[in-house]
């Protein structure tokens, strides 16, 4: 993926003519966006095991701020599964670059960037510590996901900008987003265009507006109903 540089250190993507995070603070846009949006600490407190699936890896931000809260708030018992699926996947030292303006996510960082292949392809399996796992799976998503048989308590939707990225956002996209999230689970999306609203009430989440991050109107969160 062809990527250039604004402000010395933000990403932008040339093939989706889109930056990769908020320039506001990335960091903390994952934590509303995604981890709140989830109401991941009070979830995490149950213990066992707990799965995330996030469309669109990107730059490792997402996963790195969240393995930073998960190691603040997990119990002893408790192991998170994190799977992202990226088509384009960056290479180490754009993503080392990308992650080192953020010192609070420093160990993090190392523990990614540590085990990222030069040559980012097929699946990569990182045990970020006995209680993390990262799978990052370089395809399709639409025909990787399709293929597992995982479900997860909850979602990241983190492609590019609806407008620039459509086939992320599709109605068969959320559909199986939806048949791969567990009863009850939830997704959270800075997006809130229309289309992808319908779109993800039509697969059969209850979705719902919410405020955006750093003065953006609006985002969508939601869940799958328990009884489906």
């Amino acid at each position: 993926m062809a990527i250039t540089w604004d402000d010395g250190d933000r990403p932008f993507s040339e093939a989706f003519q889109d930056h990769y995070f908020s320039k506001a603070d990335g960091r903390a846009e994952c934590g509303h966006v995604f981890i709140d949006a989830n109401r991941l600490g009070e979830r995490w407190q149950a213990g066992g095991p707990f799965r995330i699936g996030e469309l669109g890896f990107g730059t490792g931000l997402n996963f790195c701020e969240t393995f930073r809260r998960w190691k603040t708030l997990r119990p002893p018992d408790g192991h998170l599964s994190f799977t992202a699926f990226e088509l384009f996947p960056l290479g180490k030292a754009d993503i080392d670059r990308i992650l080192s303006h953020w010192p609070e996510i420093a160990a993090e960082r190392a523990a990614l960037t540590a085990h990222w292949p030069e040559r980012a392809e097929g699946v990569i399996t990182i045990d970020a510590d006995p209680q993390t796992r990262l799978t990052v799976i370089c395809a399709d998503a639409l025909k990787a996901l399709t293929a597992l048989p995982d479900r997860y308590d909850a979602w990241y939707l983190d492609g590019f900008a609806p407008s620039r990225n459509p086939d992320m956002w599709s109605q068969d996209l959320m559909r199986a987003v939806f048949d791969h999230t567990a009863p009850g689970g939830t997704f959270g999306t800075y997006a809130a265009a229309g289309f992808v609203r319908r779109n993800l009430q039509a697969a059969g989440f209850t979705v719902e507006r919410r405020p955006g991050f750093a003065g953006k109107r609006e985002m969508l969160a939601g869940s799958r109903p328990a009884g489906r």
